[in-house]
């Protein structure tokens, strides 16, 4: 079965994920990958991203995701996402903590492209929102939704919600409402056990569709997901891990269609079915 196939049967998923780097300017109490200032870098050179998704193009992938870390502490990310839209339609996923005026005017381009920042937000109450993301977070997260909005730039939001806190979801959706910003542009998910979230005992162990099948790629390698390669006390895991090779990207694509083809990665651990 090709890729093709396999994104039409609905066996893997349509996009390709890059961990485009892995240091942030936040240090979230729930990060998957333990990121934070001090964190390595670990980036993907911009040149190797651009070829795979000329791979990814070509082998049938229908779209990119861009996660981290935090993108946009790197200075060439808005050429990269703006050249990644030009051939295939792309989400990144930020912190919205860096979107002054002066930044967003270098991502305007995307207002023309199939592009889209997602942006986190957890909740409509500052208070609780900065309690897991940092205090002030809130506050400039809302100050860049506007700034990209009044650039014409494709906005979405996405919350982490931790177990027993559904009551705060209708306040937040009220929020993103009022801010312009559609039901069908906001992403909702809980808080997995995995990364910084397991050294604070939030969220919940990861269940299958936790997980899903979305080739994602690293500076370590490619793994079955992008809730996969996730850091905990500076240590990769990589019980997900696909292939350590992930150019030319057929190797990583293939080893990912036969565990795909045969219902799912026998190393994943800690799942609940």
């Amino acid at each position: 079965m090709t890729i093709r196939e396999s994104i039409a049967a609905k066996t893997i998923g349509e996009r390709v994920w890059f961990y485009s780097n892995y240091h942030c300017n936040l240090a979230c109490s729930y990060c998957l990958t333990s990121s934070s200032r001090g964190s390595p870098e670990r980036a993907l050179a911009a040149e190797v991203m651009l070829a795979l998704v000329d791979e990814a193009a070509a082998l049938g992938f229908r779209s990119v995701g861009i996660t981290g870390g935090e993108p946009f502490l790197r200075a060439d990310m808005p050429d990269i996402v703006a050249t990644v839209a030009r051939r295939l339609p792309v989400v990144v996923l930020t912190n919205g903590t860096m979107f002054t005026a002066r930044f967003v005017a270098r991502l305007e381009p995307l207002a023309k492209l199939p592009a889209a920042l997602q942006v986190s937000l957890d909740s409509a109450d500052a208070a609780a929102n900065d309690a897991l993301r940092g205090r002030g977070t809130h506050a400039r997260v809302l100050a860049g939704i506007c700034t990209l909005r009044a650039a014409g730039i494709h906005v979405r939001i996405g919350s982490t919600l931790d177990d027993g806190v559904a009551d705060m979801l209708e306040p937040l959706c009220e929020l993103h409402r009022a801010l312009g910003i559609p039901d069908a542009d906001h992403v909702v998910r809980p808080i997995v056990r995995r990364g910084r979230a397991a050294d604070h005992a939030l969220g919940i162990a990861a269940r299958l569709e936790d997980v899903p099948a979305e080739l994602t790629l690293t500076a370590d390698g490619a793994f079955w997901s992008p809730a996969s390669p996730t850091v905990r006390n500076g240590r990769l895991d990589i019980g997900e891990l696909l292939t350590r090779t992930i150019a030319p990207l057929r190797i990583p694509a293939d080893a990912m269609l036969r565990y795909a083809s045969s219902g799912g990665m026998p190393q994943m651990t800690g799942l609940v079915a």
